[in-house]
């Protein structure tokens, strides 16, 4: 199953080695783990969505373990999570294991923004890597139109009750929803950051251009829809599009004047959206360097949603694979904590092991070293032996093991080395995690090795998936929303009490009124602290914690708290990456990243 490729020194870039790489055809990829082409919906040659109905087929399987890839607290630069999780899978098959990546389908703000693509680096990446950053089998444009169709439905209906009186509108078949336009929640998407969308007025010219009304636009990765996609379950296509439908059906997208929600049932849309997304449903199959399956499915961002790939795409993998590596956004506080408390509860499948990755870098940032910006040469104390920095950076790592462990799962910690870490300092990290209750801690040199440079890291995954675990959730549903986010609050980021503000107390006070009060928590906040503070480095405790507002997902099925101001329209650097992206004179992308 494995087909290592052939490595070279110094480390090509990430685009140039996967366009020298030679993928294998995507029924050669499927055919390995027992799927035919009547299983496949083909998007050419090195691409293709499993169908749905492939799930029953596959139902007397026994089910592989379950592996899902965190991080400690990153720098803005990232610290190679996707990029581990993929060189685990290569780790795993050069054991001899049959292991399956299901990572999330990245948005292309971020690929043409700052921080570029999102198919893991160097010699552990997913290929075709241009297809994989950009718009793959389209999932995201159909996400983008379905939810921008919502939109278009929300102000039609505000422009026609404007008009007619209730006998006109009981005359084509409608009932007065009295919307109150101050109080929808639903702007329009896009796939770009573009931060002059933040805030716009819709409606100016002409009455028969609408009614004017201030909106915005979020990225298309923000979209509950995208949420939703997300989280849908079924055991065939038609259960999980029935699934859709409901989750589609109860989204909401404000409240009337008396302040009781409008879905996209009343607005009669919901049936449309789940037409538009019919064929998303299905999660992609793609490829590692070495040849090994990689589902892509669904990218719902970590720090304001819940940041996890798909359902679907798991419970495929899990029935097709010894071993699935799935990878949650940003920290352990956000996009594991989530994977477990609002994933797991939707989908019932529970983890084996929990691999938290931790870098040299950023623990020395935790530790007090200076500011790291992207696009900016590191300072020395990143590139050098430091290690009383280093363990000064210790607490990080130590609090996300303990918040993994809350949670009964085994965890193994893997340095993501870079050429400038020392034996010296990796060895510091290993005792640190031993000592904060990890399984163990090993260096991992995918980046450069793929594979081979990770079978360490891979056996020790082996190892920890056979150590029992007692996996139960962080909170129960039945309690109040106060309740839930104080505990998430106190015992994942260490908060000593927590406040609300006045608009934060009458949302709550609405969302358990109108029902929504049993639905799991998904906290907004920065990925690059614990705490809602960004500049709370290291392990903060005993701080007080401020809930700015908090909004519903309802058809996704959580209640998500913001904390701090948390943008859902990135914008652009002076120099974003798609100044280097282009084509050259023999039609090759060029300069994708």
């Amino acid at each position: 199953m494995r087909h290592p490729v052939k490595r070279l020194f110094p480390v090509p870039s990430d685009l140039d080695i996967a366009q020298a790489a030679t993928p294998r055809p995507i029924s050669e990829i499927a055919a390995e783990i027992g799927l035919t082409d009547d299983d496949l919906i083909h998007y050419g040659k090195y691409k293709a969505k499993v169908h749905l109905d492939t799930l029953p087929k596959l139902a007397d399987r026994p089910t592989g373990k379950y592996v899902d890839v965190t991080a400690i607290t990153p720098t803005p630069l990232g610290e190679g999570k996707t990029t581990t999780a993929i060189g685990l899978v290569q780790g795993l098959g050069a054991i001899g294991h049959k292991a399956i990546a299901c990572i999330r389908q990245p948005s292309m703000g971020p690929t043409f923004g700052i921080k570029g693509g999102a198919a893991g680096g160097g010699y552990s990446q997913v290929i075709p890597m241009e297809d994989f950053n950009l718009h793959l089998t389209g999932d995201i444009h159909a996400i983008t139109a379905a939810h921008n169709l919502v939109a278009a439905a929300l102000d039609a209906r505000l422009y026609h009750e404007d008009r007619m009186n209730d006998e006109r509108l009981a005359k084509v078949g409608l009932k007065r929803l009295n919307i109150d336009p101050y109080r929808t929640t639903w702007n329009r998407v896009t796939d770009t950051n573009d931060r002059a969308l933040r805030k716009i007025m819709v409606g100016l010219g002409p009455e028969d251009d609408g009614r004017p009304r201030q909106t915005g636009y979020d990225i298309t990765v923000a979209s509950e829809i995208m949420a939703i996609l997300a989280l849908v379950n079924g055991d065939d296509y038609k259960s999980a599009l029935k699934d859709m439908r409901a989750r589609a059906g109860r989204t909401v997208i404000g409240t009337n004047k008396d302040g009781k929600p409008i879905s996209l049932d009343d607005l009669e849309v919901a049936g449309a959206v789940t037409v538009m997304m019919k064929d998303a449903l299905h999660p992609n199959l793609l490829q590692t360097l070495e040849g090994q399956p990689a589902f892509v499915h669904a990218g719902p961002f970590a720090n304001i949603a819940h940041g996890n790939s798909s359902i679907l795409a798991d419970r495929l993998a899990l029935k097709l694979g010894d071993y699935v590596v799935t990878e949650s956004g940003f920290g352990a506080d956000i996009g594991m904590e989530k994977f477990f408390n609002i994933k797991c509860r939707y989908s019932g499948l529970l983890p084996d092991c929990v691999v938290l990755v931790a870098t040299i870098r950023a623990l020395k940032m935790h530790g007090g070293g200076p500011r790291v910006v992207a696009g900016r040469p590191l300072d020395k104390a990143y590139t050098e032996e430091n290690i009383p920095l280093l363990e000064s950076g210790l607490d990080n790592l130590a609090a996300h093991i303990r918040n993994a462990k809350r949670f009964g799962i085994p965890v193994v910690v893997a340095v993501n080395r870079f050429p400038t870490d020392t034996d010296a300092e990796v060895e510091a990290v290993r005792k640190g995690a031993i000592a904060a209750g990890a399984e163990t801690a090993v260096m991992s040199n995918h980046w450069t090795e793929g594979g081979d440079g990770a079978t360490e890291l891979a056996q020790a995954v082996v190892d920890a998936c056979e150590k029992p675990s007692n996996f139960e959730f962080l909170y129960p549903l039945d309690i109040p929303i106060k309740d839930k986010i104080e505990i998430i609050a106190k015992e994942i980021y260490s908060a000593g009490n927590v406040i609300y503000e006045p608009a934060a107390e009458k949302q709550i006070r609405s969302y358990e009124d109108n029902g929504f009060g049993n639905l799991p928590i998904c906290m907004a906040k920065t990925h690059l602290s614990i705490s809602h503070d960004p500049t709370m480095k290291n392990a903060p405790s005993g701080y007080t914690l401020t809930v700015r507002e908090v909004r519903a997902s309802v058809g996704a099925g959580f209640i998500y708290p913001l904390l701090g101001e948390m943008r859902t329209m990135p914008g652009l650097g002076t120099r974003p990456v798609f100044m280097n992206i282009d084509v050259d004179d023999d039609g090759n992308i060029v300069g994708l990243m």
